[in-house]
């Protein structure tokens, strides 16, 4: 059965989240990276829309007007989360997000903000860009446009977006650090086995 969020999300939704789940979004959905982070936290800008209980998706994306002129979403994939960890706890704070979509992990800076303020950081699959685009069922509006459209708020209503896997929950578990303690723990003990078959290794 899938694991489907809905926003705004609460605590009480959050609960039962845990690092490694597979969920999936319905509601809103708006694209937020670099330079809208940095509008907020080292300008001191507010956002021109309200997210708290929302979600937000570290993506650049490639939109199109169509026929009748309203914006639609041609490809929407996630760029590397890492770029906004200086931010994320801050940004947290500031605006009220819940949940937190991009691509690789995030560090300490993000994982305190998600544990103080009742957050999760998911992983979009890369690559999966179009797919994406396709659970896009509408560009309502957009804001910043001045930025760019790779780094305009697009604010999407979205339909089981997903598959998200979570790699920060709000208990302060991170997926790919405890993945890395274990992938170094089997590689020493590979290490161990193979250097004492091939000596000049040491």
């Amino acid at each position: 059965m899938k694991k489907i969020l809905n926003t705004p999300v609460s605590d009480a939704d959050l609960k039962d989240i845990h690092i490694g789940d597979v969920i999936y979004l319905n509601g809103h959905i708006v694209t937020c990276r670099d330079v809208a982070h940095r509008r907020l936290i080292e300008l001191g800008r507010e956002l021109p829309i309200d997210i708290r209980g929302g979600a937000i998706f570290h993506a650049g994306p490639i939109v199109r007007k169509n026929d009748e002129g309203k914006y639609e979403m041609v490809s929407v994939g996630p760029t590397t989360s890492m770029r906004m960890e200086k931010f994320e706890k801050e940004f947290i704070e500031k605006t009220g997000v819940r949940v937190i979509v991009g691509k690789g992990g995030m560090g300490k800076n993000t994982v305190d903000g998600c544990v103080k303020y009742g957050a999760i950081h998911c992983v979009f699959p890369a690559g999966c860009a179009v797919l994406a685009a396709t659970q896009v069922e509408d560009i309502e509006h957009a804001e910043w446009m001045d930025l760019g459209m790779p780094e305009t708020l697009w604010v999407c209503r979205i339909k089981e977006f997903g598959p998200l896997i979570v790699s920060i929950d709000t208990y302060g578990e991170n997926l790919f650090e405890n993945n890395k303690i274990e992938f170094n723990r089997r590689k020493d003990e590979q290490y161990d086995i193979i250097s004492k078959k091939v000596r000049f290794i040491k």
